[in-house]
């Protein structure tokens, strides 16, 4: 069985989706929707622009999930996924590319987080951590330890690396313990803000007025989401469980398990970067793995 997996946040990079552009007039009629939905022209930046434009938030969330949808729907009947899943930012492609969402839909609502997460990092300065060669429930232990601060697992990567979240001083703190505690690594990312925390409350409750204001369809085929970790199709489940993503864990390692243990043998990642394809085999040696960009 075929997995389609989309990448999240940090997979972007200078030129990403400009052959796709180039070479496929329906591709080129996408990404001139998206500029005029988002109001200025993405596609400049993306292709053409520099390391830092992308690196804005406004920017880098749409491009991402631009470059992921745009491959999906040009691959026309090529596109048979079996079942879908995003990492993060990645579960908007997963459902549009799985037809629970419009594509116009999906630019409206990946940009409004955007924009949301964006503020919600100025209001409260926060920030992430990755670690490397701990047990998760000895991450969990350690982040539950830290008093009168926020630190939480955000990121279930694949076994032994997990991304923590929460205020500076926690992740600090935190951070300190991890490697007492032997952790090969525990080191602060250059990220916004404290993604999939409680600190994302604002744009949370931001984000969910707009998720509920959106249609949203019966998916081709299962969605695993990153909240639940299981197949969904009920609409109404999807919504729920979008909005709750932005203040839950993304729980990649249980979700693709769960993909596996529901037959996925042959994971392919669209978009850019190949990051989920190195998770995967992380965590199952055994599934086939292959990326398009």
């Amino acid at each position: 069985m075929k997995a389609y997996v989309f990448p999240g946040q940090g997979a972007q990079f200078v030129g990403m989706g400009k052959n796709l552009y180039e070479s496929d007039p329906r591709a080129k009629e996408m990404f001139e929707k998206a500029n005029e939905i988002l109001g200025f022209r993405i596609t400049d930046l993306m292709f053409d622009g520099t390391d830092e434009d992308l690196r804005q938030t406004k920017v880098t969330q749409p491009a991402i999930f631009l470059h992921s949808v745009v491959l999906a729907k040009t691959l026309g009947d090529q596109f048979q996924p079996d079942m879908t899943a995003g990492h993060s930012l990645g579960e908007f492609s997963a459902l549009v590319a799985a037809g629970a969402l419009s594509f116009e839909d999906g630019v409206r609502l990946v940009s409004k987080r955007a924009m949301a997460m964006q503020k919600a990092c100025e209001a409260t300065p926060s920030t992430m951590a990755a670690v490397i060669a701990l047990p998760d429930e000895k991450v969990e232990e350690i982040c539950a330890s830290i008093e009168d601060e926020v630190v939480v697992c955000a990121n279930y990567n694949c076994p032994g690396q997990l991304v923590i979240s929460g205020s500076i001083p926690g992740i600090d703190k935190a951070c300190e313990k991890l490697l007492a505690a032997g952790a090969k690594r525990a080191l602060k990312l250059k990220v916004g803000g404290a993604f999939h925390s409680p600190l994302m409350e604002p744009a949370r409750a931001e984000l969910a007025e707009a998720i509920a204001a959106t249609s949203f369809s019966k998916p081709l085929c299962p969605v695993y989401q990153n909240v639940s970790t299981k197949a969904e199709t009920d609409p109404a489940t999807i919504q729920a469980n979008l909005i709750a993503q932005l203040t839950s864990p993304v729980r990649w390692t249980q979700s693709v398990r769960n993909m596996i243990a529901d037959g996925a043998t042959h994971f392919i990642e669209l978009g850019p970067g190949a990051v989920l394809q190195g998770l995967i085999k992380k965590i199952n040696k055994e599934v086939t793995t292959e990326g398009m960009q």
